[in-house]
């Protein structure tokens, strides 16, 4: 594991939430990259970006989250991210769904503040 906390990659549309979680990641010492598209995540990691972690709305405008995923798989851009969906979404189908294509876990954001996001992404990374 290295001494240094981890970078990750929020991709939500909600400028709001993007600030909060993102000021909470920052609190604990993580690198963070926050943007409010799923095409515009995929640019970053098509420039390179190497996050440990990449968390995502699974309804967004445009790319929603399934397909962000996807285009993750797709183009071979994770390098190793752990995949977080962050979600108000709670169909189980849904879920499932998101497991099959590699979620490593599955966050229901109005049931979780954003304290216990960045714990659960901790563990998750600390693996």
């Amino acid at each position: 594991m290295k001494d240094a906390k981890w970078v990750i990659l929020l991709v939500d549309d909600d400028a709001f939430l993007l600030d909060m979680y993102a000021a909470k990641f920052t609190e604990k010492g993580f690198t963070v990259h926050t943007v409010l598209q799923g095409d515009l995540a995929l640019a970053l990691l098509h420039d390179g970006l190497q996050p440990d972690a990449i968390l995502f709305d699974m309804v967004m405008p445009g790319m929603d989250g399934e397909d962000f995923l996807q285009a993750l798989h797709e183009e071979k851009s994770i390098r190793g991210a752990k995949l977080v969906a962050l979600s108000n979404q709670s169909d189980p189908t849904v879920m499932e769904e998101s497991k099959k294509l590699g979620v490593d876990a599955y966050i229901i954001k109005a049931n979780t503040v954003p304290s216990q996001i960045v714990e659960r992404v901790t563990a998750l990374l600390s693996k």
